[in-house]
């Protein structure tokens, strides 16, 4: 098996990726030799002047004899003639890869010069480039931080995968693994069809009598749409030619949707335009954080985000914290099925919030915003929800999936619901037995994970449910449902979850009824838009309350926090260890209470949590955990098993950092032991859960070093200002990026 660093590498086709290409093994010393070759004897003299290769040769089958491996980055129409010259110098040792943008065309050219797929071909594709080309256009690092795509056959052996993957790596490329259609198609959207579009435009313009006034007065956007019009016209006509399937299908989505633009400007309809504007802004605008696994540029997820929380720190002042997720993420959803405009202020602006939204406008709704926390929902109405055009991918967001479920499972079209890597892992089975029950072709992993595959047109039924696990976001999603099932639809809950669905259906004017633990609708009623005023999160609100309530000489007064009966666990709990919070200024705001929260410093003491509290305070526990360490004493949880199913399991991960800082916590199956004492300084693993990392960055102000947590990308799914609100009050925490 071939290793790192190889002998002699061979790149035919010394253009800007073949020069960069050649330019990387030189750089990182990937091989002893770089051998150049190609058609043009200019194009290799130049090329052997800048250093890019050791040697050039013209004769391919002499250059590639004894290889170890060869580069093919020639023009993807010449792909079929190149490999058949290089055949007679191939002895089934040398691994062949190239960076044509058009796989198909790839595998049926090497398929034609050697009469199968060979083995040791791996067809790949650098997602990068510029519009210069030839050998001076070279860059040494035009390939780190960018994507790069392989396409393997299943014949393909796995050790040249291997070692073209390591190449890559080491040039500091991300590599990812995709089917050879699958490229073609998503390619032929993304940057096929644009380079086609800068030419048309370009021509067309250039063409028009006026051209010189055209181009003389174009605007910024015209020079950033069209600067791609300055590609190679010769490479772009083999692409086109190639790829001619695929961009011809994505032509003609295009082409449809120029013409219902086209149709609301001759009409004047302002909502079809401002829909089609809106869902345009939000998908540029949140492409990359929402589609972390299928967008080609780097991401926030992508990055290894670390909190540096140095010890000590003081928490004073008054601050607002984001709005509530959960009613951000309810507001959409039933404005959208409402009839009229519904607007909403205070919505929360992170990335679980941002993906119902998105995906309720890839389902046809119309939506302005958000914009500091102001949103306008332009209803459809129970049944006017369109098909997605793809899968609809809800990116962490556990309550978008589950709620999800239940709203279209009733829907008269398919639909597939994704989730990023911690999201499918998650448990989705207990949404998807109540709906089966109900009548719902709803298909999950076998294990009951995501991908979540709803079939339409199924016709629901009422049912009562009795729920085996306290849980609000799966009594939301068959309540939910049940707003389409024939007959009567109810709940009974083991234990008092949030109420924050019952809440808002009254409030777009649908009957609930609540008899103790039962929650019962009627299905086939309607949404009427209304006005909602989003409270402040009190999950957010939380982690300043632990911070307040463990900090000497804290005052903080948390302003506009929801305050809702079935969310105030915190609130109880942290007064049972002797915390010194004080409920101020009461009010109601659109159905949901409301109060400011002024919380100062006192000494706390273990306790025995009430298990009546547990479902009340379900996500504020790795916040507690940090509290009950500072406590004197020890604190026990128990009944609290869902801790375990959340973004990680949080009874291990909070149990594993506490022991980490020197804190005895001994992790039970349905809860912890946490024995109050003094904390070290360590670096903690978050695990990619955003209230780990939040409730750690707390921890260190009564910590007597610092504490590093790593992996907190994900605090922007619910709470995006957190650290500029931390250090507001008084907190010390530094970000940086992994490897800054």
């Amino acid at each position: 098996m071939k290793t790192l660093p190889l002998g002699s590498v061979v790149v035919v086709g010394l253009g800007l990726i073949g020069g960069s290409f050649a330019l990387g093994l030189k750089a990182h010393r990937l091989c002893r030799e770089v051998v150049g070759c190609g058609r043009s004897e200019a194009t290799l003299q130049r090329a052997l002047e800048l250093g890019l290769v050791d040697r050039i040769e013209t004769d391919l089958a002499k250059a590639v004899k004894g290889a170890d491996l060869v580069m093919l980055a020639a023009p993807i129409g010449s792909t079929e003639t190149l490999l058949k010259a290089m055949a007679p110098g191939l002895d089934g040792e040398t691994i062949v890869t190239d960076a044509g943008s058009v796989k198909g065309n790839v595998v049926t050219a090497a398929k034609a010069a050697f009469n199968e797929m060979p083995s040791w071909f791996v067809p790949g594709h650098p997602i990068a480039g510029a519009e210069k080309s030839g050998p001076d256009a070279a860059k040494v690092d035009l390939f780190r931080k960018h994507k790069v795509i392989l396409t393997p056959l299943e014949s393909t052996d796995p050790r040249a995968v291997s070692l073209v993957q390591q190449l890559w790596q080491a040039m500091g490329a991300e590599v990812l693994h995709m089917g050879v259609e699958q490229h073609d198609s998503v390619l032929a959207a993304t940057s096929h069809l644009p380079h086609l579009l800068a030419f048309s435009l370009v021509d067309s313009l250039a063409k028009e009598n006026e051209n010189q006034e055209i181009f003389r007065y174009a605007a910024g956007g015209f020079r950033d749409f069209t600067r791609i019009a300055s590609s190679d016209p010769t490479m772009w006509h083999d692409i086109f030619i190639a790829n001619k399937d695929a961009i011809l299908g994505v032509i003609g989505q295009f082409n449809r949707g120029l013409e219902q633009f086209r149709q609301a400007v001759e009409r004047q309809d302002s909502q079809a335009m401002l829909g089609i504007m809106t869902r345009a802004k939000a998908a540029r605008d949140h492409f990359t954080q929402l589609l972390a696994k299928r967008a080609y540029t780097n991401t926030m997820s992508d990055k290894n985000i670390i909190f540096t929380a140095h010890a000590g720190g003081e928490v004073k002042g008054r601050i607002r914290v984001p709005g509530d997720k959960s009613i951000s993420h309810r507001s959409i959803m039933l404005g959208s099925l409402a009839e009229g405009v519904t607007e909403v202020t205070g919505f929360l602006e992170g990335e679980d919030s941002l993906a119902t939204l998105q995906t309720f406008r890839d389902l046809g709704v119309t939506i302005e915003g958000p914009n500091h926390g102001h949103v306008k929902i332009y209803g459809v109405g129970m049944h006017g929800l369109l098909p997605p055009h793809g899968t609809l991918y809800l990116g962490n967001s556990g309550t978008s999936m589950r709620l999800l479920s239940g709203l279209l499972s009733a829907q008269s079209f398919d639909c597939v619901l994704t989730g990023d890597e911690s999201l499918s892992k998650r448990p989705m089975g207990r949404v998807a037995k109540p709906l089966r029950e109900m009548g719902a072709v709803v298909e999950t992993e076998e294990k009951g994970t995501p991908p979540v595959r709803i079939k339409g047109g199924q016709k629901l039924k009422g049912i009562h449910y009795d729920m085996p696990m306290a849980s609000a976001q799966v009594k939301s999603c068959v309540l939910l449902a049940g707003l389409y099932a024939e007959g009567e639809t109810s709940v009974t809950e083991p234990a008092p979850t949030r109420d924050h669905t019952e809440r808002m259906l009254r409030g777009f004017g649908y009957p609930v009824t609540v008899e103790g633990n039962k929650i019962t609708l009627k299905g086939g009623g309607k949404l009427t838009a209304t006005k909602i005023d989003v409270p402040a999160d009190i999950s957010s609100a939380a982690f300043f309350m632990v911070a307040a309530s463990i900090t000497p000489g804290a005052d903080l007064t948390l302003e506009h926090v929801g305050i809702n009966p079935t969310r105030i666990g915190v609130i109880n709990i942290l007064r049972a260890m002797g915390g010194k919070l004080d409920v101020l200024n009461e009010r109601e705001v659109g159905g949901e209470p409301v109060a400011d929260i002024r919380i100062q410093y006192a000494p706390l003491k273990g306790i025995e949590i009430p298990e009546d509290q547990v479902p009340l305070a379900i996500d504020e526990f790795p916040s507690l955990f940090i509290a009950a360490a500072c406590a004197q004493g020890t604190t026990i949880l128990r009944g609290a098993e869902e801790l375990r199913v959340k973004e990680s399991d949080r009874i291990q991960v909070m149990a594993d950092g506490l022991k980490i800082l020197g804190v005895k916590a001994d992790p039970t199956p349905d809860g912890i032991i946490i024995e109050g004492g003094p904390m070290g300084s360590g670096t903690i693993e978050s695990h990619g859960d955003h209230r780990i990392a939040m409730s750690f960055a707390v921890a260190a102000l009564r910590s007597q070093g610092d504490i590093v947590i790593r992996n907190c990308a994900n605090v922007a799914t619910s709470f995006p200002n957190f650290v500029e609100l931390s250090r507001k009050v008084g907190m010390k925490l530094d970000v940086a990026e992994a490897g800054e």
